[in-house]
């Protein structure tokens, strides 16, 4: 479905200035800001009282026993229990790969909502038991074992990720510094190794907004599409680069939209639309476009025979970031 992909490329401009490589989520350093993140993916919201009584609450959740140390110590083993994959796939991991099993789509609700609507999906009914139970006992019911098939696998540089705007886009609204949500469109696939789930998020922030103004003077919104979250919870460094816009470019033509006048810019990879004199840019939340991979990554994928309907499965682009050194100026008329 080209939803809307035409009034992405003929209607306003990305400027892209992602760099760096994957990272996690970044977890906030005070007690407080990490347990109210914990408590907010695991409850939906925030829970009050004192502290300990808190923490006891998460770790009788999550496992049926308290841990010993300090309060900030039994915080962090909280947290990397829910986010991190080390030894183990994290408890978002194992969540995100049975629903994904289930519905061919993630969401973002909470743990204890998630948990409980797969088991009436898969076993008809809510159960008892600690979150880590009860997703083990999904795990078999899903996949037939209760270890999840992950693997570790190398997501190339350049590998093509559609996604569609959750925030719409619209210059008279947006301020530098607006975040603008957006969510994985299809599913990525590194051989038979799923990668990026349909539903997953990311995040750009807008970096520069001129708004349109008489003679011709067309509005503009420059955004770096710089963090999108991959299926293990690591955020991987995106942004829409020489693939991304040939394969916009494609889906405009597919769709029937006329080309004319458009101009592909230099090496931060700008997409210029051939503007009406003084045009806003007003794209719906729905809008979809392409971003790509910025550097070779590695992440942890669950192995699967499906195939998804996509057109294309996260090969890597041939290309190189030719785009880096290219300062030229494309004009494709149709």
């Amino acid at each position: 479905m080209q939803q809307k992909i035409c009034a992405l490329v003929l209607t306003f401009v990305l400027a892209l200035t992602s760099f760096g490589t994957a990272l996690a989520a970044e977890p906030p350093n005070a007690v407080q800001s990490k347990l109210a993140l914990i408590e907010q993916d695991t409850y939906g919201q925030e829970q009050t009282g004192a502290l300990i009584d808190r923490i006891n609450r998460l770790e009788r959740d999550y496992d049926g026993k308290h841990r010993s140390g300090s309060l900030m110590a039994r915080i962090d083993a909280i947290y990397d229990e829910v986010y991190t994959n080390s030894t183990t796939p994290s408890v978002l991991m194992n969540l995100n790969a049975i629903e994904w099993n289930i519905n061919h789509e993630t969401s973002l609700r909470p743990v204890q909502e998630r948990v409980s609507e797969m088991e009436v999906a898969l076993l008809g009914k809510t159960a008892e038991g600690t979150f880590q139970k009860r997703i083990s006992t999904l795990s078999e019911a899903s996949f037939g074992t209760k270890e999840i098939p992950v693997t570790p696998v190398s997501v190339p540089a350049n590998t093509l990720v559609k996604v569609a705007l959750v925030t719409p886009v619209n210059a008279k609204n947006l301020k530098v510094g607006d975040t603008i949500e957006y969510q994985v469109a299809e599913d990525v696939f590194v051989g038979d190794t799923l990668v990026f789930t349909k539903g997953s998020r990311g995040e750009g922030t807008v970096t520069k907004v001129k708004q349109a103004k008489n003679f011709g003077r067309n509005a503009q919104v420059d955004i770096d599409f710089k963090n999108t979250k991959a299926l293990d919870g690591t955020y991987v460094t995106t942004f829409i680069g020489e693939e991304a816009k040939k394969e916009m470019q494609h889906l405009a033509m597919a769709a029937g939209a006329s080309l004319a006048g458009i101009a592909v810019l230099g090496p931060l990879g700008v997409v210029a639309g051939a503007f009406v004199h003084g045009k806003n840019i007003d794209l719906p939340a729905g809008t979809e476009l392409y971003i790509q991979t910025q550097t070779d990554t590695t992440v942890y994928g669950v192995q699967t025979t499906y195939d998804s309907a996509a057109p294309f499965q996260a090969a890597a682009a041939t290309s190189s970031h030719s785009e880096n050194n290219d300062t030229s100026v494309y004009n494709d008329n149709v």
